[in-house]
């Protein structure tokens, strides 16, 4: 069984997906490569409790599995199923409503940190986002961010997509992604330094 696993392991996603294909059971090396990577994303994106994103991270895995046929080879996989989740968590969104009501979101403090330290490594923010430390205050303006800014930096700094794989998983291109970004950051700019404002007055 672990020989069985390690070659499964050292197969591409490309031949992972025509063995599943071919043979059903074969999907389970597709869930176990990619079930914690989407979850974490879904976490990321949103402010649903844990039984929430794993309920969503089961339709994204029903509708990979039914859509495999139509999986193009040449686009990376990664991006494809990125962009099923990313649809998934934008269906939730219509039916509960949830990003209206968030607060902050579901993101680790050491990924706070790593998402802050990125942008401010990327250039374009000023020093005073970073000066920020508490990360429950950055989560927040995280939140307050729209939700199309808010995922292109997850993606980009968190999930550490290129620009052509967020272009891909979002269907926009390539040039309306790095404008997101730029827009993004500046937002989130303008957002921290109104909460610094806000607390040089308390």
């Amino acid at each position: 069984m672990l020989f069985k696993k390690q070659k499964y392991e050292n197969l591409s996603d490309n031949e992972l997906v025509q063995l599943s294909l071919k043979d059903k059971d074969s999907f389970y090396y597709i869930v176990q490569r990619y079930g914690p990577k989407i979850l974490r994303y879904i976490k990321r994106t949103t402010n649903v409790s844990q039984e929430d994103a794993e309920d969503i991270l089961q339709e994204v895995f029903i509708k990979v599995y039914r859509n495999l046929n139509s999986y193009k080879p040449y686009l990376p996989f990664s991006s494809w199923i990125y962009r099923i989740a990313h649809n998934e968590v934008i269906n939730h969104y219509h039916k509960t409503k949830t990003h209206k009501e968030m607060s902050r979101l579901n993101i680790e403090s050491e990924d706070v940190k790593s998402l802050v330290e990125a942008i401010q490594d990327d250039g374009d923010v000023q020093q005073k986002v970073i000066s920020l430390e508490n990360a429950e205050k950055i989560k927040e303006m995280l939140a307050e961010l729209p939700a199309k800014y808010r995922e292109v930096l997850i993606l980009r700094y968190l999930e550490e997509k290129s620009y052509n794989e967020i272009s891909d998983i979002l269907r926009k291109p390539p040039g309306s992604v790095a404008t997101l970004i730029n827009r993004a950051k500046s937002r989130l700019q303008k957002i921290a330094e109104q909460h610094e404002l806000k607390e040089s007055y308390e």
